[in-house]
């Protein structure tokens, strides 16, 4: 991984403000605690050059952005509200986010957007990074990103959209430039969390 691995490489413009009232804090919270339970999420010093891993994101309405886990908060032990940010604009052609909370957001906020813009009845998105899902993508049926895409910039923005156009219904795809990088999503937290962990299970068994 590159030394810049967990830093945010978009133009952000954030500001302190309130969070969204009518999110779903409970899925967001317990689907962070199961997913960090279960490796998905997390901090090793051995990986990723000490850096924290993993994301996770729920739509607000139906056109008011998205809330996602602050950036580097992927090895905390649960979540709160003062470690959530709430997107409220992006433009990945621009490679600009703007947001508003206590947290900047995740430096893969970008690409939770992108799901979230082409699939508008998905309300969840969770950014894991499972060795065992990657590396058996292609034998398990994942779709994957292009190699040469990295993670957190308009390469791997546009990368998510092409997959998210050509397979809308995948409800998981594997991130092939940034290692170990899986994205599931579906329409509720849940669903997304169950695909996620039958994803991994699958993947142990094969």
């Amino acid at each position: 991984m590159s030394q810049s691995e967990g830093v945010i490489q978009y133009r952000l413009e954030h500001h302190n403000g309130e969070l969204p009232a009518d999110a779903d804090y409970t899925g967001l919270f317990d689907w962070f605690a199961r997913c960090r339970q279960a490796d998905l999420l997390g901090r090793d010093p051995q990986r990723y050059g000490g850096y924290a891993y993993g994301n996770i994101s729920v739509r607000v309405g139906t056109a008011d952005g998205f809330l996602i886990s602050g950036t580097q908060t992927g090895g905390r032990q649960r979540l709160d509200r003062d470690d959530l940010a709430w997107v409220r604009h992006f433009d990945s052609a621009a490679n600009a986010l703007t947001a508003q909370g206590p947290a900047r957001p995740s430096s893969e906020a970008m690409t939770h957007g992108e799901v979230y813009a082409a699939l508008p009845a998905v309300g969840a998105v969770i950014h894991a990074h499972s060795p065992t899902i990657w590396h058996l993508a292609a034998d398990i049926g994942l779709a994957v990103t292009a190699t040469e895409a990295a993670y957190g910039t308009p390469a791997m923005a546009g990368e998510v959209r092409r997959l998210l156009r050509e397979t809308p219904q995948a409800g998981i795809i594997a991130m092939g430039g940034h290692e170990d990088g899986i994205i599931a999503y579906a329409n509720t937290m849940q669903e997304a969390g169950q695909r996620l962990l039958e994803t991994l299970a699958r993947a142990q068994a094969t």
